[in-house]
């Protein structure tokens, strides 16, 4: 998949984020076709999905959200269990997500579902023969409702395995206004202007940049933009399947790149040390609360920072801003990421739960919440509660096909998605030490060798 049009067009909408107030979209969200009604299928006025009665029986569902992700979610699935007549129950989950599966499995106690937060992973439940196709109604929703991007990322050798329910634009800078009022700066491009305006932040007195690196996942987003931008899509493509080695010089490149922010202790709340020590959670939290003289001005992740901005007191569109991902090289970069439902068990429970998370009825209720961006094409826009998510959640569905996903949620779980291991634990260390690009670069290529090759 090579950029295109269309990720350029999303890219511009993007620049336009940053400036929107908080007015309301016209458009009431309801132009929906009925579905025909069928033998025991449970439909109303305004349904966009057919559902099967399934009164009495129980369905349990694992993922590793918490806090206000696991509310809204449980707000779908209540209105699944409403529909339909079963009882959902949510299993708490922890990363890596396969060995927790894996043990509820040799257990004798699989969930139902579980929402797997990477592509690796999946493949990895279907090679270990745990997870089960996706039925027929699930597929035909998500042929109606998905680019074919989304569909190919849930499935391996041909076969749809996975339904991407959440989807995160991973490619925003969220920023302080008052912080940034009070220093005289404004949003920049380019990565070279994204560093001149940390320091002219830092001379006004606030530290520029928040940084959540106890959670090694937010440091791998960092580096993705960073090497997506600079690289190209090609070698993105190329490094995300180990096709070229991470002792590739356009890694050093990158490396090079996000070493001149990690590289001055200044410009990170904390330093280092103190960023190694701060949860993503926090990292966010501690960027808008303290008025003006917040412990940090800018922080980078995808639109699901506005779950923890909501937080806070302070307002999406006036206290806190998005500008995207500085562009390194000619572009800026569109990295995303998702959650897929996967069935582990057979049954007509866990794939009518697959059809309802593939619908545009599923999507609008997280959507109406907050803190959710959908990659269904045929969801409103209008059902996301304010333009800053709007316009996100518009540029990604406009970026159609030309999406790069996650690259360490592409890799095996053991280098990409396991704390204190592989691809997070190195750039923990290059955090605290970005002067070490060789070693750095050695100790990411020896995991991924082994982590590819098992």
């Amino acid at each position: 998949m090579r950029t295109t049009l269309r990720m350029r067009r999303a890219a511009l909408v993007f620049t336009t984020i940053g400036a929107l107030a908080l007015a309301g979209c016209s458009g009431d969200g309801d132009d929906v076709t009925k579905p025909a009604d069928g033998p025991g299928k449970e439909t109303d006025s305004s349904s966009t999905v057919d559902l099967p009665k399934l009164d009495g029986q129980k369905i349990s569902v694992a993922a590793v959200w918490t806090g206000p992700e696991q509310a809204n979610f449980t707000k779908v699935l209540d209105e699944f269990e409403k529909r339909t007549g079963a009882t959902v129950t949510f299993v708490p989950a922890q990363d890596p997500i396969v060995n927790f599966l894996g043990t509820k499995i040799a257990g004798g106690q699989p969930p139902d579902v579980a929402m797997i937060p990477q592509v690796g992973a999946i493949q990895q439940a279907v090679a270990k023969k745990w997870a089960k196709p996706v039925g027929n109604e699930a597929r035909a929703q998500l042929g109606q409702n998905y680019a074919q991007v989304w569909q190919d990322l849930g499935a391996v050798d041909g076969t749809q395995y996975g339904v991407y329910f959440k989807a995160a634009n991973k490619s925003l800078v969220w920023y302080n206004a008052k912080a940034f009022e009070n220093a005289g700066a404004s949003e920049p491009k380019t990565w070279k202007d994204f560093l001149a305006t940390a320091e002219t932040v830092s001379a006004s007195g606030v530290t520029p940049v928040s940084v959540g690196g106890a959670d090694g996942w937010t440091l791998t987003d960092w580096f993705e933009n960073v090497y997506l931008s600079q690289a190209g899509p090609e070698k993105y493509d190329q490094l995300a399947r180990h096709e070229i080695k991470w002792t590739d010089p356009s890694v050093k490149d990158a490396l090079t790149t996000l070493a001149e922010l990690f590289g001055k202790p200044s410009l990170i709340s904390g330093g280092a040390d103190g960023a190694l020590q701060t949860e993503f959670p926090v990292s966010v939290t501690q960027t808008f609360t303290g008025g003006d003289q917040p412990k940090g001005a800018m922080v980078f992740e995808g639109d699901f920072v506005s779950i923890n901005i909501a937080q806070t007191k302070a307002k999406i569109g006036t206290d806190a801003k998005v500008f995207p991902f500085p562009a390194v090289g000619a572009e800026s970069p569109v990295v995303t990421g998702g959650d897929a439902a996967v069935a582990l068990k057979d049954g007509e429970g866990a794939q009518a739960l697959l059809t309802w998370l593939a619908s545009t009825d599923a999507a609008k209720i997280w959507a109406e919440a907050g803190g959710f961006i959908s990659p269904n094409k045929s969801l409103d826009a209008a059902a996301y509660p304010n333009d800053v998510q709007r316009t996100i959640a518009e540029a990604l569905i406009a970026a159609g096909d030309d999406v790069r996903f996650d690259m360490s949620d592409q890799a095996p779980q053991s280098f990409g998605g396991t704390p204190g291991k592989g691809e997070w634990k190195t750039l923990q260390d290059f955090l605290k030490n970005p002067k070490d690009i060789a070693g750095t670069q050695a100790e990411l290529e020896s995991a991924a060798a082994k982590a590819y090759t098992s």
